[in-house]
């Protein structure tokens, strides 16, 4: 039943894909606001409150509704799950931006490209090169895929089989939004969280991303260049301050053969009135100026980590029908 649940969320997924500034973007924000500011009183303790609340809460809710839908009809335990995971799987959720910016660069529109990437980010991208526009794109395009997709897919897959049904999809998507989203407010106009909340927050969802990064990259390599990709994870994904970005954007950068890492762009938001908070993954952080070896980035190198993200998703959705059709026969 999960492939078929994440087979039916994918399609739908890509036939209406959910707009921009959804009702379910905006109660999750709304979901982070209440519950920073209801739980979070300083102390260690209580950011253990905040997270348990926010993130481990609605994941326990999806469970519960599963189990009794379940319990009436298989039919109705497999639509749940396709429910939550079409608004917590899949590209649309951010691939807007990677395809209105690549749209730009093709027209030769690149202060369209620079602004959109700088909506995206929350940095300051006027002064980006376009090798190094390029380079952004594809790194923050890549842990994107992963955290929309293959974190949520591998988390779902897991609690799914031990009989938790949807609650993966939902404990990995809150935690990665709470780390994000209490650290973008810790930076912007709001009210912020404590130091406590931002740090406990990023170290779990560290944790529970652990193992779905190596994964994703191990994906990478076998559906892309294999020796390159191992080569480049082992040597260069000490490049990023964070080991699962690392592993991830090393073994992209070896399987498509692109020349990824170096120096970062300005940090800062864009100047503007009211800062704003997007569906993008969080920022990529380097441990030094380094970069992998590869070509430098240009704009087919855009095609190619479509097609890696893709047939990624291809063999782990085959990997997944051959399990489950292992399970039936067995």
């Amino acid at each position: 039943m999960s492939f078929f649940a994440v087979l039916f969320a994918l399609l739908i997924e890509q036939l209406k894909p959910l707009p921009r500034g959804n009702v379910v973007h905006e109660s999750l924000t709304a979901w982070m606001r209440w519950t920073r500011l209801n739980f979070d009183a300083g102390r260690d303790a209580h950011a253990w409150v905040v997270w348990g609340v926010t993130v481990l809460l609605p994941a326990l809710l999806a469970w519960s509704v599963w189990l009794l839908l379940d319990h009436f009809s298989l039919l109705l335990g497999l639509a749940w799950n396709v429910a939550v995971l079409y608004v917590t799987l899949g590209f649309r959720q951010f691939s807007h931006y990677f395809t209105d910016i690549r749209d730009a660069l093709e027209r030769a529109e690149e202060d369209r490209a620079r602004r959109l990437l700088a909506q995206w980010r929350h940095v300051d991208t006027s002064d980006l090169p376009r090798a190094e526009l390029l380079r952004q794109v594809i790194e923050h395009s890549l842990l994107a895929a992963h955290r929309h997709v293959f974190g949520v897919f591998f988390w779902f897959v897991v609690l799914s089989t031990l009989g938790f049904g949807p609650a993966g999809a939902v404990l990995y998507r809150m935690a990665e939004f709470a780390g994000r989203y209490w650290a973008f407010k810790n930076r912007s106009d709001g009210v912020p969280a404590t130091d406590r909340v931002i740090q406990l927050s990023g170290r779990l969802f560290a944790l529970l991303d652990h193992v779905p990064a190596r994964l994703t990259a191990f994906g990478f390599a076998v559906v892309g260049n294999f020796e390159d990709a191992v080569n480049c994870w082992r040597r260069d994904a000490v490049l990023w301050e964070s080991s699962n970005d690392g592993v991830i954007l090393a073994s992209a950068a070896g399987a498509i053969g692109v020349q990824l890492g170096g120096r970062e762009a300005p940090d800062g938001r864009v100047e503007s009135a009211r800062p704003s908070f997007e569906d993008s993954a969080m920022p990529v952080e380097l441990a030094s100026e380094g970069s992998t070896t590869g070509a430098p980035p240009v704009l087919a190198h855009l095609r190619s980590v479509v097609g890696l993200v893709w047939r990624s998703v291809v063999l782990w959705m085959l990997l997944l029908s051959l399990l489950s059709l292992a399970n039936l026969v067995g």
